[in-house]
């Protein structure tokens, strides 16, 4: 799998040229790249792709443009592709009203580390939740945590010999699961296995 380096980045005033058009692009990629997994938490994989569009977004927000922070948002983000053997996904829990946020997050310690998928004819894959810092504490999770699924390589044979994938959560107080994914959003997350 390719990574991303600052040489494959769009200086400031070359990016505000093409950014409708690459965030269009990008819009477009995305359809295919998230699973609402029952009606709170939904999981927005990320591939090269997507991470070079919120790096472009990062730059451009605060206007870098020297090569040390160029290199230290890259460090930051590309962690976050998918490297061949795994998917990598941004993971969201979504309560629209504050105080309902407030108070389901408290009931939901742990939800990050029961996220799974699941290959057919193989167990679960449980998530390894965020290896770049903590986002939790003894009193709350946190709305967004950033997942990887590592996958041995005859569950990757399997996916690419048609195998069906499901996902789910299975928190005691959060218990959801999607048991067949679209064509297209099975074909967006096999093109991230080697």
């Amino acid at each position: 799998m390719s990574s991303l380096q600052s040489s494959d980045l769009m200086g400031l005033e070359e990016y505000h040229k093409v950014r409708d058009e690459f965030r269009a692009k990008i819009l477009a990629h995305k359809r295919n790249r998230h699973v609402a997994i029952g009606p709170n938490a939904t999981l927005y994989f990320e591939d090269l792709l997507t991470i070079q569009y919120q790096v472009q977004e990062m730059l451009r927000i605060e206007r870098i443009f020297e090569s040390a922070a160029i290199e230290e948002e890259l460090e930051a983000y590309v962690p976050l592709i998918p490297d061949g053997s795994n998917f990598k996904a941004t993971f969201m829990v979504e309560f629209p009203d504050p105080e309902e946020r407030h108070r389901e997050l408290a009931r939901l310690i742990g939800i990050e580390d029961k996220v799974y998928i699941q290959v057919s004819g193989y167990d679960r894959v449980y998530a390894i939740a965020d290896e770049d810092l903590e986002r939790a504490n003894d009193e709350k999770t946190s709305a967004v945590h950033f997942l990887r699924f590592e996958m041995n390589s005859c569950m990757v044979k399997s996916l690419k010999d048609s195998a069906e994938i499901s996902i789910g959560i299975d928190h005691p107080n959060y218990c959801h699961s999607v048991e067949r994914l679209s064509i297209a959003v099975r074909s967006a997350l096999l093109a991230d296995l080697d």
